[in-house]
């Protein structure tokens, strides 16, 4: 089974179907597809393909650079965020490190591969699945030597507080703590600046970005890891293996920053849908739903021994079941948030296994 959502194959072999007949709640990714703008770019642009990418990715960077406003040499881009997540690891090669649980799971993988022990920072229904000063103390305590940040939380969706989030850099700072904020979902927030422009005040501050969810790209793949140490970015280049990032990647990352219309247009389609689809997942008894922020919705299903993924895919609706996250059980889900016509899809066919409507 996949530790990640998009498994859309797998589950269609599993119960006789075609995998275009399967409507994927499961991956987190933007419904208006990829940007015209970078469509057209490739088809203007494959002979591409036919000359390997410049191994630097120049232009790539300087593009990534205009868009946050910082240095060339801030950035390291890469075949999506988890290459970025193993590589951040393989250079600060901790010994200790605090993970916030439930949450992605190749933060955990990256660390035990490089024989790390993790302390778990347990968030759990009682605390609204957030953290509080609790971690605060555990960091002055522990003293760990990297701690990982989900800003917003996969699965929950959730942003912490703002002020705890910056007593948290500023705790990090104060105990030389390696802080990495995994800032995937925060393109999705147009009212959250994220930690970009404290880099340079904060050298232990790595922040991961991906281009993937909110592009609708991924089969291409591309993320971007962020840092005010100069050094540690430079270093991380120098030691990665050579062309991870294909060149139509390298090409939307060149240009899908300035596609304006496309970015105004997913966050429209967003504050049409998570309010619309959030209060009608809410309205079902058989549901515990939890309000975030993101592309994507948390929920717990209350009906005893139901699995409710395995209920949808009769409908041919995929949904991410999250037994596999720390700390979360068989009864946690998280469904994207799609199309208004995909929306109402999965909330009729939530209202027929529930027994409503």
């Amino acid at each position: 089974m996949s530790e990640h959502g998009g498994n859309v194959l797998e589950m269609a072999l599993k119960i006789g179907t075609d995998a275009t007949n399967i409507v994927d709640f499961s991956a987190n990714i933007n419904p208006l597809g990829m940007p015209a703008s970078l469509k057209a770019a490739i088809i203007e642009q494959l002979a591409r393909a036919e000359h390997y990418p410049d191994v630097e990715y120049r232009q790539l960077h300087a593009a990534l650079a205009r868009a946050h406003h910082c240095l060339p040499e801030n950035i390291m881009a890469g075949n999506g965020a988890t290459e970025l997540i193993y590589a951040v690891v393989q250079h600060l090669q901790p010994r200790t490190a605090v993970l916030l649980t439930p949450g992605f799971a190749e933060y955990r993988r990256a660390l035990q591969r490089v024989g790390c022990q993790i302390h778990n920072y347990q968030m759990s229904e009682a605390d609204g699945y957030q953290p509080d000063e609790r971690l605060l103390a555990l960091l002055a305590q522990q003293r760990p030597d990297c701690l990982f940040i989900a800003t917003p939380n996969n699965p929950t969706g959730l942003m912490p507080d703002a002020k705890l989030l910056q007593a948290i850099v500023q705790c990090c700072h104060q105990y030389r703590i390696a802080l990495i904020i995994d800032e995937a979902f925060i393109d999705f927030l147009p009212d959250a600046p994220g930690l970009i422009p404290q880099l340079t005040d904060f050298p232990h501050l790595y922040l991961l970005r991906s281009l993937t969810k909110f592009f609708a790209i991924p089969g291409l793949r591309l993320g971007y890891l962020l840092s005010g140490d100069l050094a540690a970015i430079s270093q991380m280049k120098q030691l990665r293996e050579p062309w991870t990032i294909n060149a139509f990647a390298a090409l939307a990352g060149e240009i899908i920053l300035d596609d304006q219309p496309y970015i105004q247009a997913t966050h429209e389609w967003l504050t049409q849908q998570r309010p619309w689809l959030y209060q009608h997942l809410a309205a079902l008894p058989a549901l515990q739903v939890w309000q975030g922020c993101a592309n994507y919705i948390f929920l717990r299903c209350l009906k005893p021994e139901f699995d409710l993924q395995q209920a949808l895919l009769q409908h041919h609706i995929l949904i991410r079941h999250c037994a596999n996250y720390p700390g979360l059980s068989r009864d946690h889900y998280r469904v994207a948030i799609k199309s208004a016509i995909d929306n109402q899809r999965l909330i009729t066919a939530m209202q027929q296994v529930f027994g409503h409507g």
